[in-house]
């Protein structure tokens, strides 16, 4: 747990949370984050803040979709940051609980945020950010998070177009596991921002007395960048769909490519595996003029002859 205070125009770290910080005539704003909660930092949220504890059980939980709640005077909101695996380049989401007070901000995080780590490091060096208060604060850190967004999504952006390359292309590589990893990826995506945006609404159209009227005009912009992701998101994931589309079309055709060559292979084998079965009988069969010696000939000749005369055909038909 990190606690930054301001106070008497000056930003500090402390160990802990001063009760009196957040009497209703504290003059102090505090910023309390809390990584890889445990039961001290249960203790802290029931026992020093009284939040309530539905709000408490989901904080604690790891994985809920974005939403808002007010709570007696707290407004509690989650969000979710984009974090990228550089082993697979794939991304995931991870949710940030946010706790808002008259005087204090609240975050609670079951994972190492940058947008955290970013906002934290600056306003230990500004301490006017924390100053302004903590709904200010509460912008800067979603803008951060949202901008986070844009180059994971171009990430994205970049692997569709390679794997529509591959589909596209006359190589003989399947990109199906890869094809489905990313629509995976999109897939969440999509669920995150999607409801994301929705929160960032509630909060531009000031829902919430915590939310001044200058403040919700900075969290109209950072709806209208949402927005422009959630866009990009139902978009990539129709591009994915219709690459998967493509793919499975693709394998379709190329197979059935393969069964009309072994088809027409079969059928040709058909005749000649008929004459070489009767003649390879010991049984007296009549002969073709020339003598013994003329026999085979005679055989392959008709074999030759089927067989090309039946090539003739499937080309006349159109079948190959």
């Amino acid at each position: 747990m990190k606690v930054l205070v301001f106070s008497n125009g000056a930003v500090r770290e402390a160990d802990a949370v001063d009760p009196r910080w957040l009497a209703p005539d504290a003059a102090e704003v505090i910023w309390v984050d809390i990584e890889h909660p445990g039961e001290a930092d249960k203790r802290v949220l029931t026992e020093t803040f009284h939040f309530h504890e539905l709000a408490i059980e989901d904080a604690l939980a790891e994985s809920h979709h974005p939403k808002v709640e007010p709570y007696d005077g707290v407004l509690y909101l989650i969000l979710h940051g984009i974090v990228a695996r550089a082993s697979d380049k794939s991304v995931e989401t991870h949710d940030i609980d946010f706790f808002i007070g008259r005087n204090f901000l609240v975050t609670v995080h079951h994972y190492m945020s940058r947008s955290i780590a970013e906002e934290y490091a600056v306003t230990l060096r500004h301490g006017a950010r924390l100053g302004d208060g903590p709904v200010s604060l509460l912008h800067h850190i979603v803008d951060r998070m949202v901008d986070h967004y844009a180059p994971e999504v171009d990430g994205l952006e970049d692997r569709l177009e390679l794997l529509e390359h591959q589909v596209f292309s006359t190589s003989r590589a399947n990109p199906l596991k890869k094809i489905l990893e990313l629509k995976g990826d999109i897939a969440s995506l999509r669920r995150v921002t999607l409801p994301q945006r929705d929160v960032v609404s509630r909060l531009a159209r000031r829902e919430f007395p915590q939310i001044s009227d200058a403040l919700s005009y900075r969290f109209r912009d950072v709806h209208d960048h949402l927005v422009r992701l959630a866009d990009e998101a139902i978009f990539l994931q129709d591009r994915v769909t219709g690459l998967l589309d493509a793919h499975v079309s693709t394998q379709s055709h190329r197979l059935n490519q393969v069964m009309k060559v072994l088809t027409v292979i079969a059928t040709i084998f058909m005749p000649l595996t008929v004459l070489t079965s009767m003649y390879g009988m010991n049984v007296p069969l009549p002969a073709f003029p020339g003598g013994q010696a003329a026999q085979f000939w005679w055989i392959l000749g008709i074999m030759a002859t089927s067989s090309g005369g039946m090539l003739w055909a499937f080309r006349r038909m159109d079948w190959l």
